[in-house]
């Protein structure tokens, strides 16, 4: 498991994460004219959106004369990681390997993808269990 970070983050931010992670240093005026085929944002939409990730710790900011910087200190792959794990947690233990299965079916992936997941899948082999048992509190599913 990797180390919990507050990932509840809107759709619009994600858009501005992306450009960030890609950028690694960036100013409001890129991150904008970067999604600006993708968004039709205003620049006060923008900057509000960038606020509130600042607000939120995930953003850094640095002045550069009369403009900011921004950047993260955060790695792309952790932030999905923990959102996925946060997901994973709020849902019945027993419905992630359905819902994993799923989610390979409907995504592209190359060859190299694959043999990855066949090789992750042979170690989880050797520690299966015969079933997996139900984390809910008692009331929340109908296992």
């Amino acid at each position: 498991m990797t180390k919990a970070i507050d990932s509840n983050i809107t759709d619009s931010e994600w858009e501005v994460m992306r450009v960030v992670w890609a950028q690694n240093k960036t100013t409001s005026k890129d991150i904008r004219d970067i999604i600006e085929n993708k968004k039709n944002w205003k620049p006060a939409t923008t900057k509000t959106l960038i606020g509130r990730l600042v607000d939120k710790g995930v953003l850094n900011t640095e002045k550069d004369g009369n403009k900011y910087i921004y950047s993260t200190d955060l790695k792309e792959s952790d932030f999905l990681k923990s959102t996925l794990e946060q997901t994973f947690n709020n849902i019945c233990s027993k419905d992630v390997g359905k819902i994993i299965a799923d989610l390979i079916s409907k995504s592209t992936l190359s060859f190299r993808d694959i043999e990855e997941l066949e090789e992750v899948l042979e170690m989880k082999k050797k520690n299966a269990v015969d079933e997996v048992q139900c984390n809910c509190v008692p009331g929340q599913c109908n296992c």
